[in-house]
């Protein structure tokens, strides 16, 4: 049998016996093989096998002692004997774990020592750091070992809402009670607020999208506003009991009146078809922007809007830092930006066709139009102005919950 039939031959036994065999078995297999072959069994063997020849001769070598001593040879259950194979680094450095941990901690962050306390936490930066210290371990360690300290990779969460108001619960539970009432009475109830602010142009949008491998769609490398296109800033109004919206996206400022007209523009599109009977409109609103619990210019444009729609308007703001809790938000504006991730807004167009395109599972529909009428800000309500306001402020916070009737 020539070298190449031995070695294929060997091959051959190899694969079918190694997915049952454990490293104790393939180095007994491996060295009776190279025994039966003779002189140059173990060259024959570690090129079939591709074991390494010193493999070889170890299992040679634990052959032969297993034949000097019956009882040496090691349990069924056991790979090595007690206390072979490479010893875990935290062995070797037993204070490298308590040294790893004292950079990775968040409380070190105030320590003017902390070598990271101004640097990303990266694995090679902690691998150096512990370098300087004395220990000898690589970036890949690093890794391993924060993994079975259990850390992992993980991006800031906003859950911190900053100081509560002591009326925080009294007031959403003031608002559901509001909504609740509209909704048996058959009279429409409405979240609104404005989306960020975007870019017009070929910028980089946030998100994946499917392309054929290294083809990425290319955008600018620097996010410099295109003075041509400008900027898009949607204003959204979500219908909670029937599930469908209309977003005006503006050109200009996001003032009071921007806001209101993305109302009046709800109402001729979708609402006065949706509620041909109605009376009133309940509008729920965060404590700040454009639709501000403190603007006097919000509540102006609010009564010119009544006036116009026919409806009293009865306004309910979330409780301050709480903004995230309006329904538009988690209902209506997480959808479209899951729309168009990934893609350029390229143009005032394509900006409204990609909101207009929004669907979910939920048969959630969204409506849209470019509002390109100009919006000059500091604007300014005279005290006269401001008296002639329809207003009528509720028992229960009157700051946050307030009746505004048509003329």
């Amino acid at each position: 049998m020539q070298d190449a039939s031995v070695v294929e031959w060997i091959r051959e036994k190899y694969e079918r016996l190694l997915p049952v065999m454990n490293e104790r078995a393939r180095r007994r297999w491996v060295a009776t093989e190279a025994l039966s072959l003779g002189w140059g069994g173990v060259t024959a063997v570690s090129n079939a096998t591709g074991l390494t020849r010193k493999t070889i001769h170890f299992g040679i070598r634990e052959l032969e002692a297993e034949a000097a001593d019956p009882g040496l040879p090691l349990p069924l259950d056991r790979v090595r004997r007690a206390g072979a194979g490479r010893k875990p680094i935290t062995r070797k450095q037993p204070k490298l774990v308590a040294a790893l941990d004292a950079l990775v901690e968040p409380g070190t962050r105030g320590d003017p020592q902390s070598p990271l306390r101004w640097t990303c936490k990266s694995t090679r930066r902690l691998a150096e750091a512990l370098q300087c210290q004395g220990f000898q371990v690589s970036d890949r360690k690093v890794a391993a070992l924060l993994k079975k300290s259990g850390y992992s990779l993980q991006s800031n969460r906003k859950t911190r809402e900053g100081k509560s108001h002591p009326d925080r619960n009294a007031q959403f539970e003031y608002i559901n009670e509001q909504a609740l009432r509209f909704q048996r009475r058959r009279q429409p109830v409405v979240s609104v607020d404005a989306k960020k602010k975007e870019l017009v142009g070929d910028f980089k949008n946030a998100g994946r999208e499917w392309r054929r491998r290294g083809k990425p769609e290319e955008v600018r490398v620097h996010d410099f506003i295109d003075p041509d296109l400008g900027k898009a800033i949607p204003y959204g109004v979500y219908d909670v009991a029937h599930n469908e919206g209309w977003v005006s996206v503006g050109i200009d400022h996001d003032t009071a009146r921007f806001a209101t007209e993305a109302l009046r523009r709800w109402w001729k599109k979708m609402g006065s078809k949706r509620y041909p009977n109605a009376k009133e409109l309940l509008i729920t609103a965060d404590g700040g922007g454009s639709n501000s619990s403190r603007s006097r210019l919000w509540k102006a444009a609010l009564q010119t809007l009544a006036n116009r729609i026919g409806l009293t308007l009865r306004v309910c703001h979330f409780p301050p830092g709480t903004s995230k809790w309006n329904k538009i938000e988690h209902r209506m504006f997480s959808h479209i930006t899951q729309n168009w991730r990934g893609k350029p807004l390229v143009s005032h167009k394509v900006i409204v066709q990609l909101i207009a395109h929004t669907t979910t599972t939920s048969g959630l529909k969204v409506r849209a139009a470019l509002d390109r009428r100009l919006y000059p800000t500091g604007e300014k309500v005279s005290r006269t102005e401001f008296e002639n306001i329809q207003l009528k402020r509720a028992d229960f916070h009157g700051d946050w919950n307030y009746t505004i009737q048509p003329h």
